[in-house]
């Protein structure tokens, strides 16, 4: 019984010595067949990729762009009001800030004030020229008629005067015939001497006349010196109007609203702050009209074109798809605008492949999609 027993186990001793072989020969085909699986499916991956790359223009460079308007201020003053707050939705003429308006307030009342004083001083200078042609009208009138009656006077005591002389040397020639007596001639000569007084009389009469006339007329002149000084006070009262007007202006910039729908960025000041004119205050941009801004190789540009259609990913929303076509492709490179340009004077050149802006514009989404986001665009190109 013994021998049989040790029969056995060297029997079992031996099935397993040739069993062993055979698992490491199915250890080592299972792990031949799961390397060459995963090499076959790492050539198909790169394949795959190789091939996307390929056929797509891809580009993680690329962020939500969005026109963004800059507030600022026209005049210098001290804040006194500030109802909105960075987030805050705004539409146009929603009061964004209120600068201190108090001592430009009180300028225009005086501006007014002065307006006000300038048309009264018009009023009165026109009532006086209307007092002096209604008084001076009349009696220019009657003194013209009364110039005009001497005149006549003249005209006849000259003709009675000349006759009278006439008459005289007529007397007096005949008396030197003796056809008439020296009474005669004293006589004619007194009626000459009456005609010479009348006729100096007259001429008199007429330069006082005329003297008058002058006089009344110079009167209506005046009219004429304050039509100038009113015509003077409305061109003082035009350039006060205009720096009234310049003052409303002024006020009406200390109220600073919004030029449009959209939603405050940020702000950089503060309620009780003293602002300068041009001095930025908050940034405003609409979160409807946004786009995708993407830095685009510059060996990649010659497969786009306006109206291509463009997927995008962005990385806040990393489960929602976008789609938007290629509006607009840049005419320069982005290097081209740099602060800083490089010049490279040393002569140690390094060739970097330049990139040029695509606007991408975007499709209606309602996922709010704020300016700065990151995003990554692919462009089919087509034929491949």
């Amino acid at each position: 019984m013994p021998d049989e027993g040790r029969i056995q186990e060297s029997a079992t001793q031996a099935d397993d010595t040739m069993a062993a072989p055979r698992k490491r020969q199915t250890s080592v085909y299972v792990r031949g067949i799961v390397i060459a699986g995963i090499v076959v499916l790492a050539i198909a991956g790169a394949g795959r990729w190789a091939y996307w790359q390929w056929s797509h223009v891809s580009e993680t460079d690329a962020r939500i762009t969005a026109d963004t308007v800059a507030i600022s201020s026209r005049v210098a003053g001290w804040i006194v009001a500030l109802p909105v707050a960075d987030g805050d939705t705004v539409t146009p003429d929603t009061l964004l800030i209120e600068i201190d308006s108090r001592q430009s307030r009180l300028q225009l009342t005086e501006y007014g004030a002065r307006i006000e004083g300038l048309k009264a001083a018009r009023a009165q200078i026109a009532s006086e020229i209307e007092l002096i042609d209604k008084t001076s009208a009349s009696r220019v009138e009657a003194l013209q008629s009364r110039a005009g009656a001497a005149r006549v006077a003249v005209s006849s005591s000259r003709e009675q005067f000349e006759l009278a002389r006439a008459d005289f040397e007529r007397t007096r020639s005949l008396l030197a015939d003796q056809i008439v007596s020296h009474r005669r001639l004293d006589q004619v000569q007194n009626e000459l001497s009456q005609a010479q007084e009348r006729h100096q009389k007259a001429q008199a009469d007429l330069t006082a006349a005329l003297a008058d006339v002058s006089e009344a007329e110079a009167e209506r002149g005046q009219m004429t010196v304050l039509s100038r000084r009113i015509d003077a006070l409305r061109h003082e009262e035009a350039e006060i109007a205009a720096q009234r007007d310049q003052q409303a202006l002024d006020i009406a910039d200390r109220t600073i609203k919004s030029p449009i729908e959209g939603v405050v960025s940020e702000t950089f000041v503060d309620a009780g702050e003293f602002v300068s004119p041009g001095q930025r205050l908050m940034l405003i941009h609409n979160p409807a009209a946004v786009w995708v801004e993407a830095n685009i190789k510059e060996t990649d540009i010659r497969h786009l074109e306006p109206g291509m259609p463009v997927d995008v990913s962005i990385d806040a929303y990393p489960d929602r798809h976008f789609t938007g076509t290629i509006a607009r492709i840049g005419q320069a490179a982005t290097s081209e605008f740099a602060l800083l340009p490089n010049p490279n004077p040393s002569g140690n050149f390094t060739k970097v492949t330049q990139r040029l802006p695509v606007r991408v514009a975007l499709e209606p989404s309602d996922v709010a999609l704020r300016p700065g986001m990151m995003a990554v665009v692919n462009i089919e190109i087509p034929g491949r």
